[in-house]
């Protein structure tokens, strides 16, 4: 008789490569052949990668967005969009695509006269959808001269705190 392998003590199969039976312990101390090690380490690189694009896109998403390019010139305190408020409601297109906001802070020239006109804000703001442009400490509620900037998201994993 010849020597027998740690494999075939714990009942594995030698020609597949493929555990069939024996207790945890002995499965686990079994090395797999080659390919499964590699599909093995292929699988967690893919799965890290796909965490760290969920976690990166979620940086935005569940966060509040200030708004303060007319604010403070205007004598009135910048706007906290609450981002995540509206996120879990709508799909962005909602938003982005039909109501024409740009994906970049800063980026979008919103007025009250063009919220009043049913513009941005105004398309659901108009006191029947949603509460009317009148009641103004509603969305101008950050600290004047607060930039226009995300809170929250990545930092938070949620809003930001006020």
């Amino acid at each position: 008789m010849g020597k027998s392998s740690p494999g075939a003590k714990a009942g594995i199969a030698q020609s597949s490569g493929a555990p069939t039976s024996g207790t945890l312990a002995e499965l686990a101390s079994c090395t797999m052949p080659y390919p499964y090690t590699r599909i093995s380490l292929i699988t967690v690189v893919l799965l890290v990668l796909s965490l760290l694009f969920i976690v990166d896109a979620a940086n935005a998403e569940y966060a509040d967005v200030v708004l303060n390019k007319n604010s403070d010139k205007e004598g009135v305190r910048p706007v906290i969009f609450p981002h995540w408020f509206h996120r879990i409601r709508f799909q962005c297109r909602v938003c982005h695509q039909e109501l024409g906001f740009e994906m970049r802070v800063g980026s979008n020239k919103v007025t009250m006269e063009g919220i009043i006109d049913g513009k941005f804000c105004g398309a659901c703001h108009d006191g029947e959808t949603a509460w009317s442009a009148d009641n103004c400490d509603l969305c101008h509620s950050a600290l004047p001269g607060t930039e226009s900037s995300i809170k929250g998201g990545h930092r938070t994993m949620g809003p930001g705190t006020w």
